[in-house]
Protein backbone atom coordinates (compact mmCIF):
# COMPACT_ATOMS: atom_id res chain seq x y z
CA UNK A 1 0.00 0.00 0.00
CA UNK A 2 1.14 3.44 -1.14
CA UNK A 3 1.94 5.50 2.18
CA UNK A 4 0.45 9.19 1.40
CA UNK A 5 1.93 11.65 4.51
CA UNK A 6 -0.80 11.38 6.75
CA UNK A 7 -1.15 7.79 6.83
CA UNK A 8 -0.13 6.44 10.17
CA UNK A 9 2.68 3.19 9.72
CA UNK A 10 1.82 0.87 12.24
CA UNK A 11 4.58 -1.90 12.92
CA UNK A 12 3.04 -5.35 14.69
CA UNK A 13 5.77 -7.42 16.29
CA UNK A 14 4.63 -11.06 16.86
CA UNK A 15 1.41 -12.82 15.32
CA UNK A 16 -0.18 -14.38 17.92
CA UNK A 17 -3.75 -13.54 19.38
CA UNK A 18 -2.62 -10.05 20.30
CA UNK A 19 -0.37 -9.38 17.19
CA UNK A 20 -3.51 -10.54 14.99
CA UNK A 21 -5.59 -8.51 17.04
CA UNK A 22 -4.09 -5.39 17.06
CA UNK A 23 -3.23 -5.49 12.99
CA UNK A 24 -6.69 -5.58 12.35
CA UNK A 25 -7.36 -3.19 14.68
CA UNK A 26 -4.94 -0.84 12.96
CA UNK A 27 -6.24 -1.59 9.60
CA UNK A 28 -9.41 -0.44 11.20
CA UNK A 29 -8.33 2.92 12.02
CA UNK A 30 -7.13 3.55 8.41
CA UNK A 31 -3.48 3.02 9.66
CA UNK A 32 -0.96 1.11 6.99
CA UNK A 33 -0.48 -2.03 9.35
CA UNK A 34 2.75 -4.43 8.76
CA UNK A 35 3.23 -7.61 11.08
CA UNK A 36 6.09 -9.67 11.48
CA UNK A 37 7.07 -12.98 13.10
CA UNK A 38 10.76 -13.72 13.28
CA UNK A 39 9.38 -17.38 14.29
CA UNK A 40 6.21 -18.90 12.28
CA UNK A 41 2.91 -17.51 12.20
CA UNK A 42 0.10 -20.18 13.04
CA UNK A 43 -2.05 -21.41 10.21
CA UNK A 44 -5.08 -20.00 11.44
CA UNK A 45 -3.54 -16.43 12.01
CA UNK A 46 -2.26 -16.45 8.80
CA UNK A 47 -5.52 -16.94 7.87
CA UNK A 48 -6.63 -14.09 9.23
CA UNK A 49 -4.40 -11.66 8.48
CA UNK A 50 -5.01 -12.83 4.46
CA UNK A 51 -8.58 -12.42 4.70
CA UNK A 52 -8.19 -8.75 5.71
CA UNK A 53 -5.42 -7.96 3.38
CA UNK A 54 -2.68 -7.13 5.98
CA UNK A 55 1.04 -7.81 5.40
CA UNK A 56 2.86 -10.08 7.04
CA UNK A 57 6.32 -12.35 7.29
CA UNK A 58 7.25 -15.04 9.36
CA UNK A 59 11.16 -16.91 9.57
CA UNK A 60 12.87 -13.02 9.93
CA UNK A 61 12.35 -9.18 10.19
CA UNK A 62 12.27 -6.96 7.07
CA UNK A 63 14.49 -4.41 9.21
CA UNK A 64 13.89 -1.16 6.46
CA UNK A 65 9.76 -1.33 7.00
CA UNK A 66 10.08 -2.25 10.67
CA UNK A 67 12.56 0.83 11.42
CA UNK A 68 10.48 3.15 8.94
CA UNK A 69 7.27 2.71 11.65
CA UNK A 70 5.61 5.35 13.30
CA UNK A 71 4.96 2.95 16.28
CA UNK A 72 5.54 -0.50 16.79
CA UNK A 73 3.29 -2.75 18.89
CA UNK A 74 5.07 -5.16 20.42
CA UNK A 75 3.61 -8.76 21.30
CA UNK A 76 4.79 -9.43 25.09
CA UNK A 77 6.78 -12.09 24.97
CA UNK A 78 9.34 -10.53 22.77
CA UNK A 79 11.95 -9.31 25.58
CA UNK A 80 13.32 -5.70 25.09
CA UNK A 81 17.14 -6.96 24.65
CA UNK A 82 15.76 -8.91 21.44
CA UNK A 83 18.21 -7.50 18.18
CA UNK A 84 15.29 -6.20 16.69
CA UNK A 85 13.77 -4.01 19.91
CA UNK A 86 17.69 -2.81 20.16
CA UNK A 87 17.40 -1.22 16.83
CA UNK A 88 13.79 0.18 17.79
CA UNK A 89 14.74 1.88 20.76
CA UNK A 90 18.08 3.36 19.07
CA UNK A 91 15.96 4.73 16.32
CA UNK A 92 13.84 5.90 18.94
CA UNK A 93 10.22 4.35 17.52
CA UNK A 94 7.17 4.34 20.16
CA UNK A 95 6.80 0.69 21.40
CA UNK A 96 3.94 -0.36 22.82
CA UNK A 97 1.78 -3.30 23.93
CA UNK A 98 -1.37 -4.50 22.09
CA UNK A 99 -3.90 -3.87 25.15
CA UNK A 100 -2.12 0.13 25.47
CA UNK A 101 -3.29 0.66 21.51
CA UNK A 102 -6.50 -0.99 22.19
CA UNK A 103 -6.97 1.29 24.99
CA UNK A 104 -7.23 4.14 22.90
CA UNK A 105 -10.41 3.10 21.06
CA UNK A 106 -12.66 1.93 23.68
CA UNK A 107 -14.58 3.90 27.05
CA UNK A 108 -15.33 0.69 28.49
CA UNK A 109 -15.05 -0.44 31.97
CA UNK A 110 -11.61 -1.43 32.83
CA UNK A 111 -11.19 -4.16 35.88
CA UNK A 112 -7.42 -5.50 35.36
CA UNK A 113 -6.12 -8.24 37.56
CA UNK A 114 -2.15 -8.79 37.68
CA UNK A 115 -0.35 -10.63 40.57
CA UNK A 116 2.25 -13.40 40.27
CA UNK A 117 -0.31 -16.59 40.98
CA UNK A 118 -4.06 -16.88 40.73
CA UNK A 119 -4.58 -14.41 38.13
CA UNK A 120 -6.51 -16.78 35.64
CA UNK A 121 -8.43 -18.04 38.04
CA UNK A 122 -9.86 -14.90 39.38
CA UNK A 123 -10.20 -13.35 36.16
CA UNK A 124 -12.41 -16.01 34.92
CA UNK A 125 -14.50 -15.41 38.32
CA UNK A 126 -14.93 -12.10 37.86
CA UNK A 127 -16.31 -12.12 34.56
CA UNK A 128 -18.35 -15.44 35.25
CA UNK A 129 -19.97 -13.29 37.89
CA UNK A 130 -20.43 -10.62 35.82
CA UNK A 131 -21.65 -12.24 32.85
CA UNK A 132 -23.92 -14.60 34.88
CA UNK A 133 -25.58 -11.16 36.16
CA UNK A 134 -26.31 -9.89 32.85
CA UNK A 135 -23.23 -7.81 32.26
CA UNK A 136 -22.16 -7.02 28.07
CA UNK A 137 -18.44 -7.75 29.57
CA UNK A 138 -15.36 -9.53 27.28
CA UNK A 139 -12.82 -11.14 28.33
CA UNK A 140 -9.06 -10.05 27.32
CA UNK A 141 -5.43 -10.41 28.17
CA UNK A 142 -3.76 -13.15 28.60
CA UNK A 143 -7.21 -15.24 29.03
CA UNK A 144 -9.93 -15.02 26.05
CA UNK A 145 -9.84 -13.11 22.64
CA UNK A 146 -7.52 -10.19 22.01
CA UNK A 147 -8.34 -7.27 23.70
CA UNK A 148 -7.92 -5.04 20.57
CA UNK A 149 -9.78 -7.77 18.37
CA UNK A 150 -12.80 -6.53 20.55
CA UNK A 151 -12.40 -3.32 20.48
CA UNK A 152 -12.32 -3.51 16.70
CA UNK A 153 -15.25 -5.41 16.07
CA UNK A 154 -17.80 -6.57 19.23
CA UNK A 155 -18.67 -3.64 21.64
CA UNK A 156 -18.87 -4.23 25.61
CA UNK A 157 -19.35 -2.34 28.42
CA UNK A 158 -16.64 -3.67 30.96
CA UNK A 159 -13.56 -5.61 30.20
CA UNK A 160 -11.79 -8.02 32.54
CA UNK A 161 -7.99 -8.01 31.42
CA UNK A 162 -5.18 -10.55 32.84
CA UNK A 163 -2.51 -8.28 32.63
CA UNK A 164 1.46 -10.39 33.10
CA UNK A 165 4.31 -8.22 34.01
CA UNK A 166 5.36 -8.60 30.40
CA UNK A 167 2.20 -6.58 28.99
CA UNK A 168 2.26 -4.19 31.60
CA UNK A 169 5.97 -3.33 30.75
CA UNK A 170 4.57 -1.17 27.33
CA UNK A 171 1.25 0.58 28.97
CA UNK A 172 1.85 3.96 29.56
CA UNK A 173 -2.01 5.92 29.08
CA UNK A 174 -4.30 2.61 29.60
CA UNK A 175 -7.05 3.66 31.59
CA UNK A 176 -7.47 1.01 34.26
CA UNK A 177 -11.19 1.19 36.60
CA UNK A 178 -10.62 -1.36 39.07
CA UNK A 179 -7.00 -3.02 39.68
CA UNK A 180 -6.56 -5.75 41.38
CA UNK A 181 -2.93 -7.24 42.29
CA UNK A 182 -3.41 -10.58 44.22
CA UNK A 183 0.28 -10.86 45.28
CA UNK A 184 3.91 -10.90 44.08
CA UNK A 185 6.82 -13.69 44.63
CA UNK A 186 9.68 -14.66 42.56
CA UNK A 187 8.77 -15.04 38.52
CA UNK A 188 10.59 -14.39 35.29
CA UNK A 189 13.24 -12.97 36.80
CA UNK A 190 15.58 -13.96 34.25
CA UNK A 191 13.85 -11.36 32.25
CA UNK A 192 14.25 -8.48 34.94
CA UNK A 193 17.76 -8.61 35.24
CA UNK A 194 17.34 -11.32 38.24
CA UNK A 195 16.41 -8.18 39.99
CA UNK A 196 13.22 -8.16 42.12
CA UNK A 197 12.58 -4.78 42.49
CA UNK A 198 12.39 -4.32 38.67
CA UNK A 199 9.78 -7.40 38.76
CA UNK A 200 7.51 -5.56 41.25
CA UNK A 201 7.92 -2.04 39.21
CA UNK A 202 6.96 -3.68 36.35
CA UNK A 203 3.52 -5.53 38.36
CA UNK A 204 3.00 -2.04 39.80
CA UNK A 205 2.39 -0.21 36.66
CA UNK A 206 -0.66 -1.18 36.98
CA UNK A 207 -1.76 1.32 39.32
CA UNK A 208 -0.27 4.04 37.32
CA UNK A 209 -3.28 6.04 36.08
CA UNK A 210 -5.60 5.77 38.77
CA UNK A 211 -7.56 8.19 40.02
CA UNK A 212 -9.89 9.67 42.98
CA UNK A 213 -13.01 8.05 41.28
CA UNK A 214 -11.20 4.07 40.83
CA UNK A 215 -10.25 1.39 42.98
CA UNK A 216 -6.78 -0.34 44.05
CA UNK A 217 -7.88 -4.38 45.28
CA UNK A 218 -4.64 -5.84 47.08
CA UNK A 219 -3.88 -8.86 49.19
CA UNK A 220 -2.97 -6.77 52.53
CA UNK A 221 -0.60 -9.50 54.00
CA UNK A 222 1.61 -9.63 50.74
CA UNK A 223 4.86 -8.37 52.27
CA UNK A 224 6.17 -7.14 48.88
CA UNK A 225 2.76 -5.21 48.37
CA UNK A 226 3.08 -3.71 51.58
CA UNK A 227 6.94 -3.05 51.36
CA UNK A 228 5.86 -1.24 47.99
CA UNK A 229 3.29 0.66 49.16
CA UNK A 230 4.86 2.24 51.82
CA UNK A 231 7.41 3.94 49.05
CA UNK A 232 4.11 5.15 46.82
CA UNK A 233 1.27 7.46 46.42
CA UNK A 234 -1.61 6.69 44.75
CA UNK A 235 -4.76 8.43 44.12
CA UNK A 236 -7.22 5.41 44.34
CA UNK A 237 -9.26 4.21 46.76
CA UNK A 238 -7.86 1.23 48.36
CA UNK A 239 -10.01 -2.05 48.97
CA UNK A 240 -7.30 -4.93 50.97
CA UNK A 241 -8.27 -8.11 51.56
CA UNK A 242 -7.07 -10.69 54.24
CA UNK A 243 -7.96 -13.80 55.52
CA UNK A 244 -9.51 -12.20 59.33
CA UNK A 245 -10.83 -9.37 60.38
CA UNK A 246 -8.25 -6.70 60.43
CA UNK A 247 -8.63 -2.64 60.46
CA UNK A 248 -9.25 -1.66 56.94
CA UNK A 249 -9.94 -4.92 55.37
CA UNK A 250 -12.66 -4.70 52.91
CA UNK A 251 -13.27 -8.45 52.70
CA UNK A 252 -11.97 -10.95 55.56
CA UNK A 253 -13.08 -13.95 56.87
CA UNK A 254 -15.09 -13.61 59.81
CA UNK A 255 -15.74 -16.03 63.44
CA UNK A 256 -18.44 -17.51 62.29
CA UNK A 257 -16.42 -18.55 59.00
CA UNK A 258 -18.23 -16.25 56.76
CA UNK A 259 -16.68 -14.02 54.05
CA UNK A 260 -17.64 -10.49 54.38
CA UNK A 261 -17.38 -7.72 51.56
CA UNK A 262 -17.47 -4.11 52.70
CA UNK A 263 -18.02 -1.48 49.97
CA UNK A 264 -19.36 2.14 50.15
CA UNK A 265 -22.29 0.59 48.51
CA UNK A 266 -22.40 -3.02 49.79
CA UNK A 267 -21.87 -4.57 52.51
CA UNK A 268 -22.49 -9.00 52.45
CA UNK A 269 -21.32 -12.13 54.08
CA UNK A 270 -21.43 -15.12 52.62
CA UNK A 271 -20.22 -19.06 54.22
CA UNK A 272 -16.88 -20.04 53.31
CA UNK A 273 -18.03 -22.93 52.69
CA UNK A 274 -20.01 -21.75 50.10
CA UNK A 275 -17.52 -20.91 47.69
CA UNK A 276 -16.79 -23.26 45.17
CA UNK A 277 -13.31 -22.67 44.79
CA UNK A 278 -11.48 -24.15 47.95
CA UNK A 279 -8.05 -23.87 49.45
CA UNK A 280 -6.24 -20.69 50.90
CA UNK A 281 -5.51 -19.16 48.04
CA UNK A 282 -8.60 -19.87 46.00
CA UNK A 283 -10.12 -17.61 49.01
CA UNK A 284 -8.34 -14.39 48.37
CA UNK A 285 -9.45 -15.13 44.15
CA UNK A 286 -12.60 -15.20 45.46
CA UNK A 287 -12.24 -11.89 47.64
CA UNK A 288 -10.58 -10.14 44.73
CA UNK A 289 -13.07 -10.81 42.63
CA UNK A 290 -16.04 -10.56 45.24
CA UNK A 291 -15.27 -6.82 45.36
CA UNK A 292 -14.56 -6.07 42.18
CA UNK A 293 -17.83 -7.09 41.34
CA UNK A 294 -19.43 -5.11 44.42
CA UNK A 295 -17.33 -2.06 43.01
CA UNK A 296 -19.37 -2.62 39.71
CA UNK A 297 -23.15 -2.60 41.82
CA UNK A 298 -23.80 -6.52 40.71
CA UNK A 299 -26.56 -7.24 42.89
CA UNK A 300 -25.74 -9.26 46.27
CA UNK A 301 -27.47 -12.82 45.20
CA UNK A 302 -26.08 -12.22 41.21
CA UNK A 303 -22.44 -12.41 43.50
CA UNK A 304 -23.46 -15.18 46.14
CA UNK A 305 -24.52 -17.35 43.40
CA UNK A 306 -21.43 -16.92 40.91
CA UNK A 307 -19.05 -17.67 43.57
CA UNK A 308 -20.45 -20.57 44.99
CA UNK A 309 -21.04 -22.05 41.36
CA UNK A 310 -17.91 -21.29 39.71
CA UNK A 311 -15.97 -24.29 37.93
CA UNK A 312 -12.15 -23.90 38.16
CA UNK A 313 -9.26 -23.63 35.48
CA UNK A 314 -8.08 -26.33 33.71
CA UNK A 315 -4.48 -26.94 34.44
CA UNK A 316 -5.07 -25.58 38.02
CA UNK A 317 -4.90 -28.25 40.85
CA UNK A 318 -7.55 -30.26 38.21
CA UNK A 319 -8.58 -33.32 39.37
CA UNK A 320 -7.40 -35.67 36.72
CA UNK A 321 -8.52 -39.02 37.53
CA UNK A 322 -7.98 -41.87 40.05
CA UNK A 323 -5.70 -44.99 39.57
CA UNK A 324 -5.12 -48.22 41.88
CA UNK A 325 -6.80 -45.75 44.88
CA UNK A 326 -4.49 -42.95 43.98
CA UNK A 327 -5.41 -39.25 42.94
CA UNK A 328 -3.57 -37.46 40.05
CA UNK A 329 -3.69 -33.63 40.02
CA UNK A 330 -2.92 -31.39 36.89
CA UNK A 331 -1.68 -27.96 38.41
CA UNK A 332 0.32 -27.45 35.37
CA UNK A 333 0.40 -23.91 35.23
CA UNK A 334 2.22 -24.26 38.33
CA UNK A 335 5.28 -22.44 36.58
CA UNK A 336 7.16 -20.86 39.86
CA UNK A 337 7.36 -21.74 43.10
CA UNK A 338 4.45 -20.01 45.05
CA UNK A 339 2.26 -21.82 42.89
CA UNK A 340 3.24 -25.24 43.62
CA UNK A 341 3.47 -23.54 47.11
CA UNK A 342 -0.34 -22.82 46.62
CA UNK A 343 -0.40 -26.23 45.72
CA UNK A 344 1.05 -28.16 48.42
CA UNK A 345 -0.64 -25.64 50.81
CA UNK A 346 -4.14 -27.74 49.70
CA UNK A 347 -2.51 -31.01 49.29
CA UNK A 348 -3.02 -33.71 52.04
CA UNK A 349 0.35 -35.98 53.32
CA UNK A 350 2.00 -38.68 50.98
CA UNK A 351 2.02 -36.82 48.04
CA UNK A 352 4.28 -37.63 45.27
CA UNK A 353 5.18 -34.07 43.89
CA UNK A 354 6.56 -34.15 39.91
CA UNK A 355 8.65 -31.36 39.13
CA UNK A 356 11.24 -29.72 36.78
CA UNK A 357 11.25 -27.84 33.24
CA UNK A 358 12.92 -24.79 32.29
CA UNK A 359 13.86 -22.95 35.31
CA UNK A 360 13.51 -18.94 35.53
CA UNK A 361 15.76 -18.73 38.57
CA UNK A 362 14.00 -20.46 40.44
CA UNK A 363 14.28 -20.49 44.53
CA UNK A 364 13.45 -23.59 46.23
CA UNK A 365 13.52 -22.58 49.72
CA UNK A 366 9.99 -21.66 49.72
CA UNK A 367 8.38 -24.84 49.48
CA UNK A 368 11.08 -26.47 51.22
CA UNK A 369 8.83 -26.94 54.76
CA UNK A 370 6.04 -27.92 52.78
CA UNK A 371 7.81 -30.28 50.69
CA UNK A 372 9.08 -31.85 54.34
CA UNK A 373 5.92 -32.06 56.16
CA UNK A 374 3.72 -33.52 53.08
CA UNK A 375 5.50 -35.06 50.10
CA UNK A 376 7.06 -38.91 49.86
CA UNK A 377 8.36 -38.79 47.17
CA UNK A 378 9.62 -36.31 44.24
CA UNK A 379 9.83 -37.60 40.58
CA UNK A 380 12.19 -34.82 38.49
CA UNK A 381 10.42 -34.41 34.89
CA UNK A 382 13.15 -32.11 32.82
CA UNK A 383 16.03 -32.16 29.86
CA UNK A 384 18.06 -31.25 33.01
CA UNK A 385 16.93 -32.23 36.59
CA UNK A 386 20.72 -31.13 38.79
CA UNK A 387 19.39 -28.46 40.47
CA UNK A 388 16.24 -29.85 41.65
CA UNK A 389 18.38 -32.89 42.50
CA UNK A 390 20.91 -31.37 44.68
CA UNK A 391 18.62 -28.88 46.26
CA UNK A 392 15.86 -32.13 47.50
CA UNK A 393 18.38 -34.57 48.15
CA UNK A 394 17.95 -35.94 51.53
CA UNK A 395 15.04 -33.73 52.55
CA UNK A 396 12.35 -36.35 51.01
CA UNK A 397 12.12 -40.37 51.91
CA UNK A 398 12.63 -40.66 47.24
CA UNK A 399 14.06 -38.71 44.66
CA UNK A 400 14.04 -40.26 41.30
CA UNK A 401 14.86 -38.24 38.12
CA UNK A 402 13.08 -38.79 34.78
CA UNK A 403 13.28 -37.38 31.24
CA UNK A 404 10.04 -37.91 30.00
CA UNK A 405 6.16 -38.14 30.87
CA UNK A 406 6.36 -41.50 30.43
CA UNK A 407 9.24 -42.23 32.30
CA UNK A 408 8.01 -39.81 35.45
CA UNK A 409 4.17 -41.81 35.29
CA UNK A 410 5.88 -44.97 35.89
CA UNK A 411 7.87 -43.93 38.66
CA UNK A 412 4.89 -42.08 39.96
CA UNK A 413 3.04 -45.74 39.83
CA UNK A 414 6.10 -47.40 41.42
CA UNK A 415 6.30 -44.99 44.61
CA UNK A 416 2.63 -43.98 45.05
CA UNK A 417 0.35 -46.43 47.56
CA UNK A 418 -3.16 -46.25 47.51
CA UNK A 419 -4.90 -43.40 49.70
CA UNK A 420 -1.47 -41.84 48.07
CA UNK A 421 -1.77 -38.36 45.70
CA UNK A 422 0.27 -37.60 42.47
CA UNK A 423 0.35 -34.03 42.00
CA UNK A 424 2.29 -32.22 39.04
CA UNK A 425 3.27 -29.05 40.43
CA UNK A 426 6.46 -28.23 38.19
CA UNK A 427 7.68 -25.13 39.74
CA UNK A 428 9.12 -24.47 36.20
CA UNK A 429 8.26 -23.37 32.58
CA UNK A 430 7.30 -26.66 30.24
CA UNK A 431 9.47 -25.39 27.18
CA UNK A 432 12.19 -28.37 27.73
CA UNK A 433 9.84 -31.51 26.68
CA UNK A 434 6.04 -29.44 25.98
CA UNK A 435 5.06 -26.62 23.74
CA UNK A 436 3.20 -25.15 27.21
CA UNK A 437 2.09 -25.77 29.85
CA UNK A 438 -1.51 -26.69 28.34
CA UNK A 439 0.07 -29.37 26.60
CA UNK A 440 2.34 -30.95 29.82
CA UNK A 441 -1.11 -30.83 31.03
CA UNK A 442 -3.20 -32.17 28.82
CA UNK A 443 -0.31 -34.86 27.84
CA UNK A 444 -0.56 -35.78 31.79
CA UNK A 445 -4.17 -36.10 31.66
CA UNK A 446 -4.28 -38.17 28.77
CA UNK A 447 -1.47 -40.51 30.66
CA UNK A 448 -3.90 -40.78 33.76
CA UNK A 449 -6.34 -42.01 31.37
CA UNK A 450 -4.55 -44.54 29.48
CA UNK A 451 -3.45 -45.68 32.88
CA UNK A 452 -7.41 -45.92 34.23
CA UNK A 453 -8.28 -47.97 30.78
CA UNK A 454 -5.27 -50.41 31.44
Amino acid sequence: MDCNNNTKRLVVLGGGESGVGAAILGKDKGMDVFLSDFGSIPEKYRAMLDAEGIEWEQGGHTMDRILAADEVVKSPGIPPTAPVMKAIFEKNIPVISEIEFAGRYTDAKMVCITGSNGKTTTTLLTYHILRDAGINVGLAGNVGKSLALQVAREHHDVYVIELSSFQLENMYDFKVNIAVMLNITPDHLDRYDYKMENYVKAKFRIIRNLTPEDAFIYWQDDPVIQSQMAQIATEAQLFPFTDHAEPHAHAYVDEDDSVVFETPDTSMRMPRADLSLNGLHNLYNSMAAGLSACLLDIKKEDIRRALSDFEGVEHRLEFAGEVDGVRYINDSKATNVNSCWYALESMPANTVLILGGKDKGNDYTEIEPLVKEKVKAIVCMGKDNAKLESFFEGKVPALVSTHSLDEAMAECRRLASPGDTVLLSPCCASFDLFSSYEDRGRKFKDAVKKMKEQ
